[in-house]
């Protein structure tokens, strides 16, 4: 027994030095050796919430591959392990749905109910995840605990689309899963509230929510150029008027001049912030005080004199008042 035993250690060193990602837990995790996993969380339960280099726990690997003595055991560490989050905030929950791993979920549902509502960083719920792979047994397992649970309301819950899991399984022809668990719809009922929330997705504003920025989706990269582009068109725009201002009264003169002039250094500013720890920051700090003194002399030279004063202590107050916005 003893040499049984020590083999078997031996063949787990092995794959630990193969692996070479996470803990010893992770790596019994991964291969279902129930009885290490047993003697890791006696000696170090600690090592059930670490994650290893791809930002997965031993909770994540168990969950997803299915071994659910493994689950069994590490909910026993701590219930709330099937809320611990990974890459795109995917919970175990979810990993489980996304493979179809019916056992797993029904044993973490069992321990921790709630977790069938945590979302991805899309929105999605386990639900959703187990409709857009469509893993069938796992929808169904789902929608029973949602109903025995009297949590109907997750089903309308939506992905980042607006998508509910009822459109989404009308769309992919999995009516049958979701009426076997929900009891509630008809096949004609279900195809009317699908069609009903494809005009919704349609209508004004589901269209601007899904262009509207959403952090953690949008890169910050792309989000920087994005900025960058509307601030330098800006700032020539705001220029070219500045110094070719219109004609008009004096108090046209000086409203124009004074929305201008804030549009203008707010977008400098703007481009300051986001260059910031550029290359050459010592060359673009010059060339925006350059094109900020050009800015000012030609509004001051092309101001009328009755209204010269106004715009020198508006050109003045301006800069001021600039940092206040980035707290907004």
């Amino acid at each position: 027994m003893k040499k049984e035993t020590a083999i078997k250690a031996f063949i787990f060193l092995v794959k630990l030095k193969a692996l070479r990602k996470g803990n010893p837990l992770h790596v019994a995790s991964a291969y279902g050796h129930v009885d290490f996993v047993k003697e890791i969380i006696n000696v170090r339960p600690d090592l059930a919430h670490e994650v290893n280099q791809d930002g997965f726990s031993p909770m994540h690997i168990a969950s997803s591959i299915g071994h659910t003595g493994v689950v069994r055991e590490l909910l026993k560490v701590e219930q709330k392990l099937c809320h611990q989050q990974g890459p795109e905030k995917n919970t175990p929950l979810h990993c489980a749905a996304i493979k179809g791993k019916v056992h797993v979920l029904s044993e973490m549902l069992s321990a921790c109910p709630e977790c069938i509502e945590d979302v991805t960083i899309q929105h999605d719920t386990a639900l959703h995840l187990a409709i857009k792979n469509n893993q069938f047994e796992a929808i169904t397992v789902l929608v029973n605990w949602i109903r025995g649970m009297k949590r109907e309301e997750i089903f309308n819950m939506k992905d980042e689309q607006g998508n509910t899991v009822l459109h989404l399984a009308t769309r992919k022809k999995q009516r049958k899963e979701l009426l076997l668990g929900h009891g509630t719809y008809s096949s004609g009922r279900l195809e009317l509230i699908a069609l009903h929330q494809q005009r919704q997705l349609d209508s004004r504003h589901d269209f601007v929510e899904y262009f509207k920025f959403k952090k953690g989706r949008d890169s910050p990269g792309e989000t920087r150029s994005a900025l960058l582009v509307v601030a330098a068109l800006v700032a020539t725009t705001s220029f070219q008027f500045g110094v070719n201002p219109p004609g008009g009264n004096a108090v046209a003169f000086a409203l124009f001049m004074f929305f201008n002039s804030l549009g203008f250094k707010l977008s400098i500013y703007m481009i300051i912030i986001l260059t910031t720890k550029f290359p050459l920051q010592l060359g673009l700090q010059l060339c925006f005080l350059a094109m900020y003194f050009t800015y000012d002399t030609a509004v001051i030279a092309t101001t009328p004199v009755g209204i010269r004063i106004f715009i020198i202590v508006t050109e003045a107050i301006i800069p001021a008042l600039i940092p206040l916005t980035a707290r907004w």
